[in-house]
């Protein structure tokens, strides 16, 4: 909100004193009522865009390769978009009522510098997923270039940058870059660039798809495939987990959706674009992945399986000279078209990583970081940071392996978000009854205490109980299975209730801080 009559515009909706708040900043502040502007396309535009990337198209693959057959995972995959659905559209409502982004909503439940706990959290999470986009993005055109370039993969030899070889950093560097020069063009930019990708990604993925289920001669082998489970308490045992993953993988945006739903022009608006947007596209694009992958697999008989569910590897066998196994010559054959789908391929595909990026990743550690000292850390310096931290996390680490990105990354952060989720949720509609004072959460001296003890309290519990399952799942403590393994597959919904609940009850028995009266 660094433009003067922006910032003018929403200083005009407040009383005098709030300009000079330490908790008040120019990206932090409510956005105006006129410039309230974005419509049911623009958010359902959002969220087709931030559907559309390579995560979501492999998520289909990854619960068959645990056993399921194609409809259990595409149900697997509705029924989590279904669930998250509510507390993204019940965190969504304050946003768009009152313009006030995540981290100062923040502020009426945990206190207005408590704020930065829950803050924080999602902000550390979001720089894990900046960096693991990233590194998918950087790796997508690092294979288009040795597809073209053959040198390129072995530039450097066996020289390693932060436990990447010289080309892998090259092009994850690359991707950074450009996610920064976006974030830096401001909101306005997120909302042009998101409002073109969407379009275009899924356009680009449905003719991957009819060339695919054309050249195959109908849908591939795949969709005959039966589960590999004999009984529902075998499919149970797989599902209930992978159902936590599914929620895991949008509990973030459950949180910070005010990040955008400020910008709307009313409650309809974003509620219609976000129920059209968000269970519709993750469905229908991970069953894109599931038919490619099967008519893939029809095409390319000689490769393993498990790569043919990452459409990277799939485009880069089209744009190879070499032909892939089993076949004697280049699925493309003239040199001049394999360049040309190169370049398109490289081109959808950074579109995609990119704005998935931007919306998801960047837009609230930025503002969760600036929340953190609102004077001196900006939106764009918060962007920044976010991609700092994003290289420092090393994101090809946690994709090391199927059960590290789903059991450890996946449903371990959904056991710290679901706990904030549940606080935040019970405080404004059950406790608050959707009624905020705008101008208190930017104050020090007003009705919102500093610190809210309940919810620290409820936060820590909602934790605790899938602390000692994470901790055998990531193989940092051994032993027998024993009661807390059983819970922490459900850790976002123990999470979400643990802490909703004992924050209403705490807050029921636990004396209020003290706070100065509330001013006009």
């Amino acid at each position: 909100m660094h433009d003067p009559a922006l910032l003018k515009e929403a200083l005009a909706e407040l009383p005098a004193d709030v300009a000079d708040s330490p908790l008040f900043n120019a990206d932090l502040a409510p956005v105006p009522k006129a410039r309230r502007v974005w419509t049911t396309y623009n958010f359902a535009a959002l969220w087709i865009s931030m559907a559309h990337c390579i995560p979501t198209y492999m998520l289909a693959g990854g619960l068959v390769a645990v056993g399921m057959s194609w409809w259990q995972a595409l149900f697997t995959i509705g029924l989590g978009n279904l669930i998250v659905l509510v507390p993204i559209l019940l965190n969504a409502h304050p946003g768009a009522k009152y313009g006030v982004p995540f981290p100062v909503l923040a502020r009426s439940s945990f206190g207005t510098l408590g704020a930065n706990v829950p803050a924080v959290l999602r902000a550390v999470v979001a720089c894990g997923w900046f960096g693991i986009q990233t590194f998918i993005g950087g790796e997508a055109v690092k294979t288009f270039l040795v597809a073209l370039w053959p040198g390129f993969g072995t530039l450097g030899g066996e020289a390693t940058l932060l436990g990447l070889s010289l080309p892998s950093a090259l092009t994850f560097l690359l991707f950074w870059a450009l996610n920064i020069f976006i974030i830096y063009r401001g909101m306005n930019a997120v909302r042009v660039f998101e409002n073109w990708a969407a379009p275009l990604v899924l356009v680009m993925a449905a003719v991957l798809l009819v060339w695919a289920v054309g050249r195959a001669g109908g849908l591939g082998p795949m969709l005959s495939q039966p589960s590999k489970f004999q009984s529902f308490g075998e499919f149970w045992v797989v599902f209930i987990p992978s159902l936590t993953g599914m929620i895991g993988f949008w509990a973030t945006l459950s949180l910070n959706i005010p990040d955008f739903t400020r910008f709307g022009k009313g409650q309809k608006e974003q509620m219609l674009g976000q129920a059209l947007g968000l269970p519709t596209t993750m469905v229908a694009f991970s069953a894109m992945g599931v038919i490619i992958t099967s008519a893939s697999h029809a095409i390319l008989s000689g490769v393993d399986v498990s790569k043919l569910w990452d459409p990277v590897y799939i485009l880069a066998q089209l744009t190879s000279s070499t032909p892939p196994a089993g076949l004697s010559e280049p699925l493309i054959a003239s040199g001049g078209v394999r360049f040309l789908v190169a370049v398109l391929a490289l081109f959808g595909i950074g579109v995609a990583t990119i704005s998935v990026n931007i919306a998801a990743n960047v837009v609230s550690p930025a503002n969760d970081f600036a929340n953190l000292a609102p004077r001196h850390i900006s939106f764009k310096t918060g962007g920044l940071i976010t991609g700092i931290l994003g290289i420092l996390i090393m994101p090809w680490k946690l994709l090391a392996s199927a059960d590290t990105y789903i059991f450890n990354w996946l449903i371990g952060y959904s056991a710290l978000l679901g706990p904030i989720a549940g606080i935040m949720i019970a405080d404004y509609w059950l406790l608050k009854g959707q009624e905020l004072d705008v101008p208190d959460l930017y104050r020090r001296e007003g009705r919102y205490p500093a610190w809210s003890a309940p919810a620290l309290i409820a936060l820590v519990v909602g934790v605790v109980p899938n602390v000692p399952g994470f901790l055998k799942s990531a193989h940092v403590l051994e032993g027998e299975p024993g009661v807390f393994d059983a819970i922490y597959p459900y850790a976002w919904f123990t999470g979400f209730l643990i802490a909703g609940g004992l924050y209403l009850g705490l807050t029921r028995v636990m004396p209020r801080a003290p706070a100065a009266a509330s001013r006009p």
